[in-house]
């Protein structure tokens, strides 16, 4: 059998198990002049006012148990730990891995498509993106800055069917106007 505890557990209102008895008693203490107190037994079933919890219904009862952590954040989820490896494949049915094929497809178009710019200010993706331009030669971007191509579209100087058939003057006129509006 273990020893009793030095300092056994109390109550509010001090009421401790005597280890060697197993009755409930408020133990004996000392008084400021000196004196002793007698250690005081406790009915069977007797619980003073101090112990007495305040009621709680089932439903309160059940927020508490279920309510969040001090400083916790409403609708802040942890990160995961580690991600969640794919399911084997021998345990899948044909159908589970052609949908998982799928799956990955769509993950890696998404992924292609999403690509956002880092800084607005760039204007340059291909310097960006890490290409190179040889030393000596200005960067792709600037020497085709006004020119219209499919990744760098410039509708202004895109060539259109309908304007073939204006003279070369309304074009000279028109790049002179495009002239003007450039901010630089």
């Amino acid at each position: 059998m273990s020893k009793p505890p030095i300092i056994p557990e109390t109550t509010a209102a001090g009421i401790a198990v005597d280890p060697r008895t197993l009755e409930r008693v408020i133990p004996e203490s000392r008084r400021p002049d000196g004196t002793v107190r007698k250690q005081i037994k406790i009915r069977p079933g007797f619980t003073p006012q101090e112990d007495v919890r305040r009621f709680r219904g089932t439903r309160q009862a059940q927020m508490d148990a279920n309510a969040l952590p001090k400083g916790h954040i409403i609708g802040w989820a942890p990160p995961p730990q580690a991600a969640v490896p794919p399911a084997s494949k021998a345990g899948m049915s044909k159908a589970q891995k052609k949908n998982e094929k799928r799956k990955e497809k769509r993950k890696e178009k998404r992924e292609e498509t999403t690509k956002v710019k880092d800084n607005w200010d760039d204007d340059d993706e291909g310097e960006a993106e890490g290409a190179t331009t040889p030393a000596g030669s200005a960067p792709a971007g600037k020497a085709n800055e006004g020119a219209h191509t499919p990744e760098n579209p410039n509708w202004a100087a895109a060539p259109d069917a309908k304007q073939d058939s204006k003279t070369g003057a309304d074009a000279e006129g028109l790049a002179d106007k495009l002239d003007k509006l450039e901010v630089r």
